[in-house]
């Protein structure tokens, strides 16, 4: 834990709103960017299915926020896949990567529009170039939380994040979402990857000089 003051009110000192100058090792990520090598491992009634995918992801900062004297600054996110090939969408996702200073911590929170959610929390120094973030379900600080459907059929107990910024600029990532599927003796690995590209720089709050 920082140290914080006991004032869980008191406002932050020196807060900046240059959020690109202050995210740590999430500022590499800041911008559009576009990955059309991604494979994605999902549970099917036959067995594992491996399907690639294109993707494109925005990544924008924010303005910092504070929960009294907790400073956190933030990417917004989208990211959108489809099929090589198709126009329809394959998966889609919002959230944020967080980033807290004072205690060298990122967050990265997920929806999904299927009646899920994630918050998944990880260390790391401000100047990192990798780093894994971890969920897991029943956790009331950092945890997963499904509708009762997915709960009962597609049990998703934890998730894991590696990001891996590489020296070309271009940054990639891994995920393992381990799952109980109903009628399945085994937790299932539903693994995703890409690497991705920049095609566009961030986009600053429209009213900031």
């Amino acid at each position: 834990m920082a140290d914080y003051p006991d004032d869980i009110f008191a406002e932050p000192p020196g807060i900046t709103g240059e959020t690109l100058a202050n995210l740590g090792p999430l500022a590499p990520l800041a911008g559009v960017w576009e990955g059309e090598r991604g494979v994605d491992v999902a549970p099917k009634r036959e067995g594992a299915r491996t399907q690639g995918y294109f993707e494109r992801i925005s990544l924008q900062p924010v303005d910092p926020g504070n929960n009294g004297p907790q400073v956190l600054y933030a990417l917004r996110y989208h990211t959108w896949m489809s099929k090589p090939g198709e126009k329809g969408t394959y998966h889609d996702q919002v959230g944020y990567w967080l980033w807290e200073p004072a205690t060298e911590t990122v967050m990265h929170s997920l929806t999904i529009p299927r009646g899920q959610t994630v918050l998944a929390v990880g260390k790391a120094k401000a100047d990192a170039r990798t780093f894994t973030l971890t969920a897991a379900r029943g956790s009331t600080a950092y945890g997963i939380c499904s509708n009762p459907y997915l709960e009962e059929n597609f049990r998703t107990d934890s998730f894991t994040i590696t990001v891996t910024v590489h020296d070309d600029g271009t940054w990639s990532y891994e995920e393992d979402t381990v799952m109980q599927v109903k009628g399945q003796a085994e937790p299932f690995h539903h693994r995703d990857a890409n690497r991705l590209t920049r095609v566009a720089a961030p986009t600053l709050n429209p009213l900031a000089p």
